[in-house]
């Protein structure tokens, strides 16, 4: 969490409504916000062993999602961890990205519909040299936009995971396949429409042009995406973000949710 650490000691989500309760940043929504649409509880703060002991009273199984910018705090009976045909080379790169990649008994490889052969190829070899005991599960990320009919022709702004986009070093994600798939006319440059950090970011993170990344750390965050969004000349919004950014912020612009599902390929 951010914040208040003793106040966020020990955190659960079971609603939307614990989310704003619980004052959550838009990078923490991100993480939650699936989970508790599916109807699973989920557990956050400080102290990890006071959440495990609350977790422990109302789960059978406790699953540590935990992204590769940490690895799990609690000795896991499996560890299944997801590697990214796109960014090859991550999974040894970056700490504790390495931890888990070398530690997984199974690897999941997503995104395999929209990755480039010699890549995925990069991909498998470090797997082969590395972890060559893992369970490889291949799987699509099949995109879902129930109006997506309504992006034909249109001008468009897409929206991208803000960690994803920066530190994640990925130019685009799942909002810039939709709005291609679709048949866009014209996705739109935001950067000149970026105001206060969102400006910053674009300084800072040279890799990205036609995406804007939902940054949210904090109401004063979240206002200056408000205003890049609505200062930007467009037919509508294409938000790949994990999290429903409609119900989140408001905006005059109509904002198209795409969400993604692992669609696996075969058996392991």
């Amino acid at each position: 969490p951010y914040g208040d650490l003793v106040k966020q000691r020990v955190q659960r989500f079971a609603t939307y409504e614990d989310m704003i309760k619980h004052e959550c940043t838009i990078e923490e929504m991100e993480e939650y916000e699936a989970h508790i649409k599916n109807g699973i509880v989920v557990y956050a703060g400080v102290d990890y062993g006071a959440i495990l002991e609350e977790a422990q009273k109302e789960a059978d199984i406790i699953l540590w999602d935990g992204g590769n910018n940490d690895f799990s705090f609690y000795k896991a009976d499996l560890e299944i961890v997801v590697a990214d045909p796109h960014r090859p080379g991550h999974e040894l790169r970056y700490h504790p990205g390495e931890t888990n990649f070398r530690r997984a008994q199974v690897l999941v490889i997503n995104k395999i519909d929209s990755s480039e052969k010699e890549k995925l190829a990069d991909l498998l070899r470090n797997i082969k040299e590395f972890n060559p005991q893992a369970t490889i599960i291949r799987a699509n990320s099949k995109i879902i936009v129930p109006e997506g009919k309504d992006i034909a022709g249109k001008t468009v702004l897409v929206i991208e995971d803000g960690p994803t986009l920066t530190h994640g070093e990925m130019p685009y994600g799942a909002g810039l396949l939709a709005a291609q798939k679709y048949g866009a006319s014209k996705i739109v440059d935001p950067r000149p429409f970026a105001v206060g950090s969102i400006k910053a970011a674009y300084q800072k993170f040279t890799h990205l042009d036609r995406i804007l990344p939902a940054l949210g750390y904090g109401k004063k965050q979240m206002a200056e995406l408000t205003q890049t969004i609505d200062k930007v000349d467009c037919d509508l919004v294409v938000s790949g973000t994990p999290i429903d950014l409609g119900r989140l912020i408001k905006t005059s612009k109509r904002i198209l949710r795409v969400t993604y599902e692992l669609e696996e390929i075969g058996s392991p």
